[in-house]
């Protein structure tokens, strides 16, 4: 076998299916203009942005605009959990002096804020199932290192299933333990990953600190991230609230509706939640904050003076013609398929991050976002011609935060998952409890009919 598969094959494979692949853009392009003459809701939008409605929750609301006379006009963005607004959360947490991931967890998992002994009760509950199975971290991590974060986690979820003695029981009940255990385990499941990845393809060294009781999410994430294992209260903090606002998202978002999708197929917990890390990892979803810091760490080198607006916003500029970043004509971060005037969580985020990127060094970086996040309304309705409202989203603050914590930037979308595990098993159990029908949307098919030919006619 050996002598057979070699560079030259590879090579002859790799001629062959590039020719068939011209072959597949030829016979089977379909022109975007069908996609208007049979009404089909690209994306699952309609054309004014609005989604096409698959559903009804009780877990979460995000509004962004209002539909006046069928016309979509700006709004200031809202997000709402279990009926809360998201800053009224925020602000009763901080009001308090206290970390809030677990109460959110409680809250949307179970539908209403918890009591002092249930929080108390379900954050040690968290604590107990934080420890990953015998010897999974070796069999399922460690020895199977992966370059990409995001697809370990997802292998590893999946791999849960054989540790789970009730995996396929769908009842209430069981659901609500899985998704505890889930929310729990997700973290060091991240962190052991990323060991496994410095060691193996960073040639950097592992290291693993025993779990500490005492701490709770956001502490336990910072205690196991650092070979020193210290942190500061502020920046447990600041992780803490990025994770309460990336906890949960609507139930039409990417991850969520996948989700949805695959347990609405009477899948089992951990197949519905691997989809959804899958599904998170894409540079159109979750995989966006890195796109953010791949993109500004592309600004901050070619513009010699980052306080100079017009310097900055010429170099926006070649962004937005394709000149300049990954060619696509994308400015990460900015514009949302919901929120308009305003996306709550870049909002929050940029609130209180600002002193400590400030402490940590990163002062003149968030001034350079600022700038950013200011000019490119401006500059892309100039450019593109298109009169939108638009405003920084939630990626494109969160990459600079994980950064002022000292995050690598590989963890950036991984700790999206950790928090968002939160709103996919709330939404796993509704579907699961409530849906009642599998989701099965069209595709109109529009090949034209041909005969079989027999192969010696070919």
């Amino acid at each position: 076998m050996s002598d057979f598969y070699n560079e030259d094959f590879e090579k002859i494979a790799s001629d062959a299916l590039s020719s068939l692949c011209d072959d597949y853009r030829k016979n089977y392009y379909i022109p975007p203009e069908m996609y208007g003459q049979y009404q089909v809701m690209r994306g699952l939008r309609y054309r004014s942005g609005s989604g096409v409605r698959a559903g009804l929750t009780k877990i979460c609301n995000v509004h962004g605009y209002l539909i006046n006379e069928g016309e979509k006009q700006p709004d200031d963005g809202r997000l709402v959990y279990r009926g809360i607004d998201i800053n009224d959360f925020i602000n009763g947490c901080v009001g308090e002096n206290r970390y809030g991931f677990e109460e959110v967890g409680w809250l949307l998992l179970f539908g209403k804020l918890p009591n002092s002994n249930q929080l108390k009760n379900f954050t040690e509950t968290l604590a107990v199932f934080r420890e990953l199975p015998f010897h999974f971290s070796e069999d399922m991590i460690l020895n199977a290192p992966s370059r990409n974060i995001m697809n370990k986690m997802a292998r590893s979820v999946l791999a849960l299933y054989s540790y789970d003695d009730d995996p396929d029981n769908c009842s209430l009940e069981n659901m609500l333990l899985q998704s505890i255990k889930l929310i729990a385990r997700m973290p060091h499941i991240m962190l052991h990953a990323y060991q496994a990845k410095r060691y193996n393809f960073d040639g950097k060294g592992m290291f693993f600190h025993p779990l500490n009781p005492e701490h709770n999410t956001a502490q336990s994430i910072l205690y196991g991230m650092r070979e020193d294992k210290t942190f500061t209260e502020e920046e447990a903090r600041l992780l803490d609230l990025a994770m309460i606002i990336h906890a949960e998202h609507g139930g039409g978002n990417n991850s969520t509706f996948t989700t949805r999708v695959l347990s609405s197929s009477g899948t089992d917990t951990y197949s519905a939640i691997s989809g959804a890390l899958g599904s998170l990892k894409g540079a159109k979803h979750g995989g966006a904050n890195m796109k953010v810091t791949e993109m500004m760490d592309e600004v901050k080198a070619n513009v010699s003076d980052w306080k100079n607006e017009g310097e900055v916003a010429d170099y926006i500029t070649k962004i937005l013609r394709k000149e300049a970043g990954d060619g696509s004509g994308l400015v990460y971060g900015m514009g949302h398929a919901i929120y308009t005037k305003s996306d709550p969580r870049a909002v929050i985020l940029k609130k209180y991050a600002k002193n400590l990127a400030f402490e940590k060094g990163y002062g003149d970086e968030f001034e350079l976002y600022e700038m950013v996040e200011r000019l490119v309304p401006e500059l892309f309705h100039r450019e593109k011609k298109i009169a939108k409202s638009m405003c920084a989203n939630v990626d494109f603050y969160s990459g600079l935060v994980y950064r002022s914590l000292g995050i690598p930037s590989e963890l950036f979308t991984p700790l999206f998952a950790v928090a968002r595990v939160v709103g996919w098993c709330a939404h796993r159990i509704e579907e699961v409890a409530f849906g009642g029908r599998i989701i099965r949307p069209a595709y109109k098919a529009i090949m034209p009919d041909q005969e079989y030919i027999p192969i010696n006619q070919r």
